[in-house]
């Protein structure tokens, strides 16, 4: 399929995404975790979409790769601000996904 690298890496981004999510609120004070839930759904959902339109050959998808590769770089930089390990693999998989969206762009 054309596209695939992106679509898997989009994939892996969706699901550090929401496993990250998932476990904010596990944590003591969820309140001050309020930011990283939203964006980790926020990148979830654009990853999502991006994957879809991928798989679809959308002749525009160029925009919405970049807008994904915002998202991932803002999602990476609010997980980093966190010491927690759900936090660490989930900017990981951000930047990641980040330099995917840059690469397909180029």
């Amino acid at each position: 399929m054309k596209n695939q690298n992106l679509i898997e890496t989009l994939n892996a981004c969706i699901a550090a995404c929401n496993y990250c999510a998932s476990e904010c609120l596990r944590e003591d004070d969820v309140k001050m975790m309020a930011n990283c839930i939203r964006t980790d759904i926020i990148c979830a959902e654009i990853c999502a979409t991006t994957a879809k339109l991928l798989a679809m050959d959308y002749s525009s998808a160029a925009e919405i790769v970049q807008l994904c590769q915002k998202i991932c770089r803002e999602c990476a930089d609010e997980c980093a601000q966190h010491n927690h390990e759900h936090c660490e693999k989930c900017a990981e998989a951000c930047r990641k996904c980040e330099e995917a969206c840059k690469a397909y762009a180029a």
